[in-house]
């Protein structure tokens, strides 16, 4: 009788699924992908959904109030005429804005670690394979490329994305490129770490033996051997790019008007926390609940991937 053996995926798996806080965070992630891909079609294609739509008639209507349909034309009622999440200081739809931040909030949070991954790896790859390569026989890459590093890690990265930005014309890409460029030391420094370990190993000794070429050594045999911390990083990253979106918005450097984010929302309501609160509390659970559930879901997979790190059961 044969036993089958897992392959590492399965077991990654079997070991996550266990882990209620952690399937508890991804369950609300799925979720909240769901919301942000219906709420771009929503808010787009559908006239009843729009976010900027002003109705000054129905300003500060708490949730779940109907809409005054005496004094709004048909096709400018929201969906089904009811705020769902209330209107805010313009009558605008607050279930609609949270639609279209939690799209623009993923989006941002998405690229800019995608950038900043893809910018990690890469030093971190050249740091940790070619670290003994002198330039011009005065410094190493590996001393070149940790020093740059360490700069970078010496300036508050807040301060310096928001100096930045300060200085750009505002636009979400921007945000984005910005956030990117400014948040690829930690991974720089896994894939580093990761790649000094893996180059005394066996398989890539051999591989070298066997004269392959050193980007093929790099990105086919050591890369995919050094992406679990790296892909945990990433996991978490997205939920520091979100919490620094909503606080560049909250101060005015974010994503500009018309396009509504948790932390232009939450600006707008701070104004109105006695009048109107659900302005305020709606966003501010909203990107609570995001920045948990991604730190959840990373935790969880960091205790999956370590076998020093997974619970007893």
């Amino acid at each position: 009788m044969t036993v089958q053996s897992e392959t590492p995926l399965q077991e990654f798996w079997r070991l996550f699924k266990h882990d209620s806080l952690a399937m508890t965070g991804l369950i609300v992630l799925i979720l909240l992908i769901i919301a942000a891909i219906g709420g771009k079609v929503l808010t787009e294609w559908f006239v009843v959904f729009d976010p900027s739509t002003v109705r000054l008639v129905d300003k500060f209507l708490p949730p779940f109030s109907f809409a005054s349909k005496d004094l709004l034309p048909a096709e400018d009622l929201p969906q089904f005429g009811i705020y769902l999440l209330g209107t805010d200081e313009l009558g605008r739809d607050v279930f609609a804005r949270m639609l279209q931040g939690s799209f623009v909030s993923l989006s941002i949070g998405f690229v800019a670690v995608g950038l900043s991954t893809f910018i990690g790896i890469l030093f971190g790859s050249l740091a940790g394979f070619y670290g003994n390569v002198r330039i011009g026989g005065l410094i190493t890459v590996d001393t070149l490329i940790m020093r740059f590093t360490d700069i970078m890690l010496c300036f508050p990265t807040f301060f310096l994305i928001l100096t930045v930005v300060a200085l750009l014309p505002p636009s979400i890409y921007n945000i984005m490129i910005v956030i990117g460029l400014t948040s690829w030391m930690g991974t720089t420094r896994f894939v580093r770490a990761e790649f000094l370990s893996l180059r005394e190993q066996d398989f890539v000794i051999a591989a070298k033996a066997l004269g392959l070429p050193a980007r093929y050594i790099m990105f086919r045999h050591m890369l995919p051997n050094a992406l679990a911390p790296v892909l945990i990083s990433a996991i978490i990253g997205v939920a520091t790019a979100i919490l620094t979106e909503s606080g560049l918005s909250f101060l005015g450097f974010g994503v500009q008007p018309p396009y509504a984010t948790w932390g232009n929302i939450l600006a707008d309501g701070r104004n109105f926390i006695f009048d109107a609160p659900w302005l305020f509390y709606l966003p501010g659970i909203a990107i609570l609940v995001v920045v948990l559930a991604f730190n959840l879901v990373g935790e969880g997979m960091r205790e999956a991937m370590n076998p020093k790190l997974r619970k007893r059961s």
